[in-house]
């Protein structure tokens, strides 16, 4: 059964930080492209961060430059984002996604695999 399931999240204060891994069965990490998307209330869902299947190219949205990092590690079959410097704007819905193939961009139409998401709250 392919299954991705994110773990990590939860209340933060604003400064702080917070490492979300996501698990994959059913996959063979290494053949895909993955990426972290996140949903905030009345937006949109947009593309945090991908990296593609050999770990060479990566993407960030300027909004989280300089603060997160994406990895994986495929002999876990886990990815993984490094959130530092958390601010308010950063509270949403964190998703990971997997790509068949190569990367091209990290927007949510290219990928095919979703997990259910894990919350991230920002606040004081």
């Amino acid at each position: 059964q392919l299954q991705l399931v994110e773990s990590g999240g939860g209340l933060v204060q604003p400064g702080g930080s917070l490492r979300l891994s996501c698990a994959a069965s059913g996959f063979t990490l290494a053949y895909y492209t993955i990426g972290w998307f996140r949903q905030a209330p009345g937006k949109e869902r947009e593309g945090v961060s991908c990296m593609g299947r050999s770990g060479s190219s990566t993407n960030y949205a300027d909004s989280v430059k300089g603060r997160f990092t994406i990895s994986r590690d495929n002999a876990k079959n886990t990815v993984y984002l490094q959130m530092n410097n958390l601010k308010p704007e950063d509270t949403a819905i964190y998703y990971c996604a997997l790509k068949s193939g190569l990367f091209r961009r990290c927007v949510e139409i290219e990928y095919d695999y979703w997990g259910q998401g894990t919350q991230v709250t920002v606040s004081s």
